[in-house]
């Protein structure tokens, strides 16, 4: 009976035993692989213990941790390397473009100083002074038609009333001549019947 008891604490113990040592050494904790690097150290000192100021970590947690850290810093690199290529490349576009800006500035100066400026006749006129001319020049011109539109208003006043005046000067003229030529015809006829009547007394 003890020798059965004896036999199965035994088995139960290499049970136990073979049951931890199969899930210690098959499987990489799920935090190496996925963690950020501050939480793999993070979980490897929670899960390891300190004994006469040394740590005990697993071979394969140790590299494996080493790996992700050298990877990591070689990432960093190579994230600096590229960082620094980029702000390089980016300096360069910062002069062309300062050299761009600075050319640009010196074309608007030298347009902003001939805007302000006008050629008449190979004269360069300041577009103010130019201005005022041209409307001086169109004051000038409205006047001027102004004025002959009034000449021309008031000399056809005057034309229709002349050929008016022509009008009835030319049926006076008329009624004259009618008037005149029938007092002639009458002086006409009593002097040949004053005639007539001489003759007959003769």
């Amino acid at each position: 009976m003890k020798r059965t008891r004896i036999k199965i604490v035994l088995i139960l113990i290499l049970v136990t035993l073979a049951t931890t040592l199969s899930k210690g050494q098959a499987k990489m904790p799920e935090e190496l692989t996925t963690a950020t690097i501050p939480g793999q150290i993070n979980y490897v000192e929670d899960h390891t213990r300190i004994y006469d100021n040394f740590r005990a970590i697993r071979e394969d947690i140790y590299q494996k941790l080493n790996k992700n850290i050298l990877d990591s810093l070689t990432a960093e690199k190579n994230k600096v390397a590229e960082l620094k290529n980029n702000t390089a490349a980016l300096d360069s576009q910062t002069d062309s473009l300062n050299v761009l800006l600075a050319s640009t500035r010196q074309q608007l100066e030298e347009v902003t100083a001939t805007k302000n400026k006008i050629r008449v006749l190979g004269l360069e006129i300041n577009k103010t002074a130019y201005n005022a001319i041209m409307w001086i020049l169109v004051g000038g011109l409205i006047l001027l038609m102004a004025i002959g539109f009034m000449i021309f208003k008031r000399n056809l006043v005057v034309l229709l009333r002349t050929e008016k005046d022509l009008k009835e000067l030319k049926e006076e003229f008329a009624a004259y001549r009618q008037s005149s030529r029938i007092a002639r015809e009458k002086v006409e006829m009593d002097l040949f019947r004053a005639n007539q009547k001489l003759k007959k007394l003769v």
